[in-house]
């Protein structure tokens, strides 16, 4: 493996200048265009309430949103040798990297190319690695690729083999990274150019980067209007931030790829809302609690919760309010100003989210809107979810050997 260093991984908005992907029409407004993103949230909700039990390098970051026109972030990375370039979505939420490869039916014009790369190699069935997919297909006996089927987003799919090559960010090269080389698709939430899982499983990045990382990453988000690679993933304790409050990640059974973290209320203003601390508990049983997640886009609380946070900021805010799309606490962007902030109450710090993270507006910038959510109807399991909007300008530290999350303001748009 090569050294770390303090190069950066940028991570940009899926529709910035930097980006080969499509940004929405000009006169789409921003609450619009989040909605639009956000549309797929409840199939990922649905879908994360599904997954159950089975040195430091900086990487640009940047809004899927400018890039590939999706609501998710995206890094560059090479893969094999040469390396071919692919703008791959970071996703905390899922393991296994995965990358549409040349032939693939349903995919994107952009592939991997195989046999292009002096370094990829095939992984069969009796391979150690094959045993760690979810999905997995293989025979009783004798020896086959490892091929796997997965389900992304809650309404899409997807089927491929488990290979290896060498996966480059920034300067680093991590060699024989295994990853699935997708050969079918079926729905539209695949992203276009792949995956970059960074959850706990065996086979994320975080896991098959060894000693290299330590098991430590952070992120900072650019806001979706940001046009460059501007974020960045940081890989490794060297660079990260010394002074930083942070809060146990906790680790669920029941969903062993997710960071949970213990949420313990929330205040609007100065009030904080009145719930039941059962309704909102880490449960290992039942795979209840609160996530941090990547992948969604706008923050979802259950039900019992966002009503008590809905009332409360009713309450303090001058109205008439109206509902745009998914946002059903929409008001005179005039009170904006003197419209209270949310805190976020987490074991060991309280997050007060500023305005940008808080606050949409509609292309005349007439309305705000409060820019949280219900968890949807159809979710098993009362799983709240901290969004990419609400984390957008902090430094995320995921210091997953010491089993914590920490927090802090960043601006990296």
């Amino acid at each position: 493996m090569g050294k770390p260093d303090n190069s950066d991984l940028s991570v940009i908005p899926i529709y910035g200048k930097c980006s080969p992907f499509n940004p929405p029409k000009p006169e789409s407004s921003w609450v619009n265009t989040v909605i639009d993103m956000a549309s797929k949230d409840p199939a990922r909700v649905k879908y994360l309430s599904t997954l159950v039990a089975q040195k430091t390098t900086a990487v640009p970051i940047a809004s899927g949103q400018q890039v590939l026109n999706i609501g998710n972030y995206v890094v560059r990375v090479k893969l094999g040798t040469p390396g071919q370039l692919m703008f791959m979505v970071l996703d905390t939420s899922n393991d296994v990297a995965w990358v549409p490869c040349s032939g693939c039916t349903g995919c994107s014009s952009t592939t991997f190319s195989p046999n292009t790369s002096t370094s990829y190699g095939s992984l069969d069935c009796s391979l150690p690695q094959c045993t760690q997919v979810r999905g997995l297909s293989c025979p009783a006996t004798g020896t086959a690729a490892c091929s796997f089927n997965q389900s992304y987003g809650g309404d899409s799919s997807f089927a491929a083999n488990l290979v290896q090559d060498s996966l480059r960010l920034a300067n680093d090269i991590i060699p024989n990274f295994a990853f699935g080389c997708i050969n079918s698709v079926s729905g539209k939430s695949v992203p276009p150019q792949g995956l970059l899982g960074l959850g706990r499983g065996p086979l994320s990045l975080v896991s098959q980067s060894g000693s290299l990382y330590s098991s430590v990453f952070s992120y900072c988000l650019p806001s979706f209007k940001s046009y460059y690679f501007s974020g960045s993933l940081k890989l490794g304790p060297i660079g990260q931030p010394k002074s930083i409050r942070t809060t146990p990640l906790l680790k669920n059974p029941h969903r062993p790829s997710l960071y949970y973290l213990n949420l313990t209320g929330v205040s609007v203003g100065k009030v904080r809302v009145p719930i039941d601390p059962e309704v909102i508990a880490f449960n290992p049983n039942t795979g209840a609690g609160t996530i941090i997640d990547s992948g969604t886009v706008v923050t979802r609380f259950v039900q019992p919760l966002y009503e008590a946070i809905r009332d409360e900021f009713v309450k303090q805010v001058k109205g008439p309010f109206t509902s745009i799309g998914v946002f059903d606490t929409c008001f005179d962007a005039t009170a904006e100003t003197q419209a209270p902030l949310l805190t976020l109450h987490l074991e060991g710090l309280s997050l007060t989210l500023p305005m940008e993270n808080s606050f949409l507006h509609t292309s005349a910038g007439s309305r705000a809107c409060l820019a949280i959510a219900p968890v949807p109807n159809n979710v098993n399991g009362a799983l709240n979810i901290i969004a990419n909007l609400q984390q957008q300008n902090h430094r995320i530290l995921f210091d997953v050997a010491n089993s914590r999350l920490g927090i802090a303001r960043e601006v990296c748009n």
